[in-house]
């Protein structure tokens, strides 16, 4: 018996203890493993991003083997991502655990939960572990560097787009007579000092076209001339020796230069020049460092020489300002017309000397739309369709395939290859934000508030400055991917920031072909299909579809956004709480979800969800109290819901940062926990009043505020409350119903050094002094104020106000008057439904910047504002719903400066 006991000690020994002390030492790790993983993280991505580039440039087996490299490095580093987020959630929930449970019982508990959880995350962090580390010896053992590309059929292509620009006829070229006309007049004329005049747009937008046009029209003006294409892979001396050698092919006799060091060749160059007037274009410039190391060749003896550079970089080309005179031109997509005229070109060229057969007209319309002006695409589209039947039914269904065509068609594929150059040449941090635009439909214009803050929940945007938010770093981001021609500006807001954005249709192809390779984000079809992935990280819901629930299963979604004007199926709505725990991003933006908006109530348990939005949901009025439990949150978007009151469990999310309400919704000095916020729109201040004002100065970061059913009585709380803003950019606040707590006095003194809007709704007892005070104003909108004083003489020398609108019997008088010199940077005035208005007038000087003045609805002015045709740069005068009177007024004086439009 005895013998038996030590045998099974001596087994305990041997064969159980060192895997339990294995086990324990594995629990005791995690914290140190999770911390880890996140470094590991940083260094898989950026193997991706390594790999994918290589992946770009070869083809047929050697593409697709580093392609499914990608695709593994890529669904590695999700593994990894829901790890660490696993472990986190649960750390947290138990920091989180009900103090009161303090006994013995509840202790060993969570001690034997804790353990298992991270025992759990132990032997999953082992596996990812050794997957990491197969990844990384496999990367040591392939030399990628040395793959060469074999010049297949779609390289050829590639080359020969890139070429065809240099050797087109003139014919052939189209729809660049005016920015052809203004870059020979920056050539010819003015200064005589160096100028560098910059080409600027994205990929296949004509810029090599335009410019060797231009550079072939103007050689006789100079002396000596020059073309050199650079590219993303070039070194000064190699582009030094393109100069001297084409200078040699003129004068066999000069030297041989291949042996000379970089300052011996810039040394040369000089010498080249230094006695003649030239012209060196640099064509395909990438590097924003380039003008640094090449201007110190490029002598300037003020003669008029000329250096022309084409790029898809704005930065290249504002980087030469350090050193000389800068034109630049953007190239913007050809017109409807011109696109046509082309199309037609390329593909009736040869047959019908480049008339489009009347059976082919509706669907060449079509097809050349949805080129959306770029002439790459265009020509590669029109050479294509030149060797098909003209059959108008082989023509349409071509249309219906184009996007599809342009990633699998050898003749198009070199189309979305060119465009790939911009994608493959952004820095790492910018290559999920400028994926993320294949989340919004086609023709989408995304909204850039709404875009950066995605991008922040997202986790996409660093800050390695104290003094910057992350909102301010994400504008940067988008700036930098509009500079660099791969966004394009909708519309901008009204103190000249980007309001909105898309992405050009082509180039839009090429983010969908990416976010499959790299399963980045995809769309469910109308018939709820989804691309088949081993992974989802991003899912758009474009169409409602009650087939969905069982397309959906990834568990791996960080963010679902749904575009949809249809109900959705309820149990994809109320399964997501439990079936995508991890997600991020949450975007019901105008969905209907009528019957089960209960389903709200689980949405405690998406406990890192950091973007949450119904807006436009008006059947979500209310919001339940485990909202309190969504800690991570820091945007909650409610404009157009119904929801009135915020339930007290709120205060809890300490990390939001942006709250926007619209019809007004009820808080209390719980408000003042919220110290993160920057945006908060639409408190109801008119309960509680005292308590909110005093939780509003907690506010010290709010950037943007909008109070609503303000009282006379509320004067010096709204005193204090401004002064003590000192980050407050934008101001909304509007009145309760005056004719029954009479009107607003919001004449108090203010110090607001970085205001930038105003707005103010509701009847007044004067117009508030410190509005003309503010020296940084932009924007100003009054509205229901019934102003008795004419507030313009107030506001007049205002120094960047640039738009101002006075509408809806926000003036009471009958004459409005812009005094002498006047409103200097006024350039859009916006005067609507003044019923008692009879006059306008703008004396001498006055408005010499306005650029827009719109009027609608005024029904006693008889005439055009006196002095309107001293306005100098006026471009339109908009009226609508105007008396036959001033209808009459206005076809008298039609044909002053400006485009006129009445309706």
């Amino acid at each position: 018996m005895q013998k038996l006991q030590e045998i099974a000690v001596s087994l305990a020994v041997d064969y159980l203890l060192p895997p339990l002390k294995k086990a324990v030492n594995s629990v005791m790790e995690v914290p140190k493993d999770a911390a880890d993983m996140k470094d590991k993280l940083d260094e898989i991505q950026a193997m991706i991003h390594d790999v994918d580039k290589m992946a770009a440039a070869e083809e047929g087996n050697s593409r697709d083997g580093l392609k499914a490299k990608v695709k593994q490095l890529v669904e590695t580093s999700f593994c990894m991502e829901d790890i660490v987020d696993e472990y986190i959630i649960h750390e947290e929930r138990q920091l989180a655990h009900d103090p009161g449970c303090a006994s013995l019982p509840c202790k060993a508990i969570d001690l034997v939960k804790t353990t298992a959880s991270r025992l759990q995350f132990a032997y999953l962090n082992q596996d990812v572990k050794s997957e990491f580390r197969g990844i990384k010896e496999r990367n040591k053992s392939e030399d990628c560097s040395q793959i060469q590309s074999p010049g297949g059929p779609q390289n050829i292509t590639f080359d020969n787009l890139r070429m065809a620009p240099m050797f087109l006829k003139e014919a052939e070229v189209v729809g660049f007579d005016s920015p052809r006309h203004t870059l020979e007049r920056w050539l010819k004329e003015g200064r005589k000092k160096l100028t560098v005049i910059s080409v600027v747009g994205m990929g296949g937008s004509g810029k090599t076209t335009l410019a060797k046009k231009v550079f072939d029209k103007v050689q006789t003006h100079f002396t000596r001339h020059v073309w050199i294409t650079v590219s993303q892979s070039y070194t000064i001396e190699g582009l030094l020796l393109k100069f001297l050698e084409a200078e040699k092919e003129k004068d066999p006799s000069q030297r041989v230069y291949s042996t000379m060091d970089k300052a011996s060749l810039i040394h040369e160059v000089r010498n080249h020049l230094s006695c003649n007037s030239y012209v060196v274009v640099f064509d395909d410039v990438w590097n924003e460092n380039f003008w640094e190391e090449m201007k110190f060749a490029l002598v300037d003896v003020e003669n008029g020489s000329r250096i022309i550079i084409t790029t898809r970089h704005r930065e290249v080309a504002e980087s030469c300002r350090t050193s000389s005179l800068v034109q630049v031109h953007e190239l913007q997509p050809l017109t409807d017309d011109k696109s046509f005229e082309l199309f037609c070109k390329t593909a009736f060229g040869s047959e019908l000397d480049g008339h489009c057969p009347n059976n082919l007209k509706d669907i060449s319309t079509e097809i050349v739309k949805k080129c959306g002006g770029l002439p790459l695409a265009i020509v590669a589209t029109g050479g294509l369709l030149s060797r098909k039947s003209r059959d108008a039914r082989e023509w349409q269904r071509f249309s219906e395939n184009l996007s599809s065509e342009l990633g699998k068609h050898p003749k198009l594929t070199p189309v979305t290859k060119i465009l790939g150059l911009s994608y493959y040449d952004l820095p790492y941090h910018l290559k999920p934000c400028f994926l993320y635009f294949g989340i919004y439909p086609e023709d989408y214009e995304v909204g850039c508030g709404r875009l950066i803050r995605q991008w922040v929940a997202e986790g996409f945007v660093k800050s390695d400055e104290a003094a910057q938010t992350l909102e301010e770093v994400a504008e940067k981001y988008l700036n930098e991917l509009i500079q660099r021609s791969l966004v394009q500006v909708s519309s901008f807001s009204r103190f000249g920031k980007i309001k909105s954005c898309r992405v050009h249709d082509v180039v839009r192809e090429m983010i969908r072909e990416k976010n499959q390779d790299l399963s980045v984000c995809h769309s469910a079809s109308e018939r709820g299909n989804l691309s088949k992935s081993g992974m989802i990280r991003r899912l758009t819901i474009a169409s409602g579809s009650n087939n969905l629930t069982g397309s959906v299963e990834s568990s791996n979604i960080r963010s679902l956004h749904v575009f949809s004007d249809e109900e959705l199926s309820e149990s994809l709505v109320k399964s997501m709480p439990t079936k995508y725990r991890l997600l991020r991003v949450l975007q019901f933006e105008g969905a209907p979800m009528y019957d089960y908006v209960p389903p709200i109530e689980s949405l405690g348990d998406l406990s890192f969800l950091r973007y949450l939005s119904f807006r436009r949901s008006s059947k979500i009025v209310h919001l339940p109290k485990l909202i309190g439990e969504l800690h991570n949150l820091e945007t909650l978007d409610l404009r157009y819901t119904g929801v009135r009151k915020m339930p007290r469990e709120i205060y809890k999310l300490k990390k939001l940062r942006h709250l926007n309400g619209y019809y007004g919704f009820k808080m209390d000095s719980g408000i003042g926990d919220l110290t993160s916020l920057q945006t908060l729109r639409g408190v109801d201040i008119s309960h509680n009043t005292e308590e909110v004002v005093k939780g509003l100065e907690k506010l010290t970061q709010l950037r943007v505020l909008g109070l609503r059913e303000v009282e006379p009585r509320f004067k010096s709380f709204l005193c204090s409350l401004i002064n003590k803003m000192q980050h407050l950019e934008k101001l909304y606040i509007t009145s309760r119903d005056g004719s029954t707590y009479g009107k607003m006095d919001l004449h108090f003194d203010v110090f607001a050094p970085v205001l930038q809007k105003v707005s103010l709704m509701g009847r007044l007892k004067k117009f508030p002094n410190w509005v003309a005070k503010l020296q940084n104003l932009v924007t100003l909108s009054l509205s229901f104020t019934q102003l008795t004083h004419d507030p313009l003489p107030l506001l007049k020398d205002l120094p960047i106000l640039t738009h101002l609108c006075i509408h809806h019997i926000a003036y009471d008088g009958e004459v409005l008057q812009f005094p002498n010199r006047g409103f200097p940077n006024l350039k859009q005035i916006l005067l609507l439904h003044l019923f008692p208005l009879k006059s306008i007038v703008i004396e001498d000087g006055a408005l010499p910047s306005l650029e827009k003045l719109k009027l609608k609805f005024i029904p006693r002015l008889t005439e055009v504002p006196r002095g309107i045709d001293k306005l100098p740069k006026l471009k339109v005068f908009h009226c609508v719903d105007m008396s036959d009177e001033f209808k009459e007024s206005f076809n008298l004086n039609r044909g002053q400066r400006g485009q006129w439009i009445i309706e």
